[in-house]
């Protein structure tokens, strides 16, 4: 169900060379980003003619209005199941906790008497958060894209999520519901790239934002391509990883349950488990049909998940080459199941959230661990953060230098303009002392 890789006896190649021997998923958003063009341009030329018109070729439905009443909220969160109600309160008040902590403030540095820097941070004015609705519903995602832009001080706040046949053009009513839990009161009943191109161009109903977030299909990764540079975006996600670093020690009735929740998302999502135990690699195996058959969606997604290129047992000599392999790969979520496994995980470098022991499985981070399962795929992770307030917020630089604290640096100013064969710099310097610079002191 799931194929092999042996890195064990040799010494593993570095950087690239490593990477290149690991299971990825195929997933070209660079050619999926000349089909959303003319999506993307219809959007921009025709507003929300254009959307209902998409949302009837794509979802199936024939919207009257693009943007959810009102009261289409209120009746969502008053049908919502009192249990699910209860558990999205609770994820929401952890995932408050978390990124509450991550607010920034003002901080001056006071570089030389009479000259400071003051750093201060700016929330985006308005932001357009996407919550997926194709395969599944995810109101878990209108969690953690709203709670970091509320904890951030983001004043205008829209979401969107695709049209349903079944409820009537509606978005999903879980979805309705958390927006309601939320606050949000603005949503609009747009999928994939449209609403990536709403929010970007803005149309008749909805305004333009200044920035997108949320997870996506490829055709929203390719949107958000698309549109790089006219907004911002969180990141192009790819589809969903999990790795797990095992031993021994590890359980494997546990490892393949982990396997088993990330490839349930997508027939490319990746389930890769690097381990330097045979035993546990085979134990693992025979784990995972029976956990397969017990469980849904087994030949629509899981079954094609574990058996793609994506996935894979990778086998290595120790721990120690198996951080390696984890560092090459840069998984989205990453789970140490070692001995001294909160060690282990300190030393990991690359990854979207690393989940420690047998108690913290990624199904933990996807809803209530307080954390954000909004996280770079497809390797990102050696770069890239997952969202969080930070993502929302822009870093200003105040400069405030009197005559005197100028004059001091005035010199170095005007030789590195003239080094830099920029000579109006240090002129606009000269031009405040008589066009003579000031000597030292």
């Amino acid at each position: 169900m799931i194929s092999r890789i042996d890195l064990r006896g040799d010494a593993l190649p570095e950087g690239p060379a490593l990477r290149d021997l690991l299971p990825r998923a195929d997933f070209d958003v660079q050619a999926a980003l000349e089909k959303v063009r003319p999506i993307c341009e219809a959007v921009h030329h025709r507003g929300d003619a254009a959307l209902i018109d998409f949302a009837e070729k794509f979802d199936g439905v024939r919207l009257e209005n693009v943007r959810v009443p009102a009261q289409a909220l209120t009746d969502a969160l008053a049908g919502l199941d009192p249990a699910v109600r209860a558990a999205l309160e609770e994820s929401i008040r952890r995932a408050r906790l978390v990124h509450r902590a991550q607010r920034r403030t003002a901080h001056t540095t006071q570089v030389v008497p009479g000259g400071s820097v003051t750093e201060k941070w700016v929330p985006v004015e308005r932001v357009g958060l996407y919550a997926p609705g194709g395969r599944s519903v995810y109101p878990s995602s209108v969690v953690m894209n709203v709670v970091p832009a509320q904890e951030a001080g983001v004043e205008s706040i829209a979401l969107a999520s695709p049209a349903q046949a079944e409820f009537g053009g509606l978005p999903h009513p879980t979805i309705l519901a958390a927006c309601a839990l939320l606050g949000v009161d603005e949503v609009y009943a747009a999928g994939g790239a449209t609403a990536v191109a709403m929010f970007a161009y803005g149309t008749e109903s909805c305004p333009p934002a200044n920035m997108v977030t949320g997870p996506g299909n490829i055709w929203v990764a390719a949107a958000k391509r698309y549109f790089t540079g006219r907004i911002g975006i969180d990141a192009e996600a790819g589809p969903t990883e999990i790795a797990i670093l095992a031993d021994g020690t590890a359980d494997p009735v546990h490892v393949a349950a982990d396997l088993i929740s990330q490839a349930e998302h997508d027939p490319l999502a990746a389930a890769v488990l690097v381990t330097d135990s045979a035993d546990l690699a085979d134990a693992v195996e025979k784990e995972l049909a029976p956990q397969v058959a017990a469980t849904r969606h087994v030949d629509d997604r899981i079954v094609p998940a574990l058996k793609g290129r994506q996935s894979a047992i990778v086998l290595v000599d120790g721990v120690e080459e198996g951080l390696k392999v984890v560092d090459a790969y840069g998984a989205e979520h990453l789970e140490i199941q070692t001995a001294d496994a909160a060690a282990v995980a300190g030393r990991v470098r690359n990854a979207g959230a690393i989940f420690i022991g047998p108690w913290a499985p990624v199904s933990l981070g996807d809803y209530a661990a307080g954390s954000n399962h909004v996280l770079p795929t497809g390797g990102c992770a050696c770069h890239s953060s997952g969202l969080s307030v930070q993502s929302f917020l822009r870093g200003i630089h105040i400069v405030d230098y009197t005559r005197d604290a100028l004059a001091e640096v005035a010199h170095h100013v005007v030789t590195l303009a003239e080094a830099e064969d920029l000579p109006a710099h240090g002129a606009a310097i000269k031009a405040r002392f008589g066009w003579k610079v000031p000597e030292s002191k």
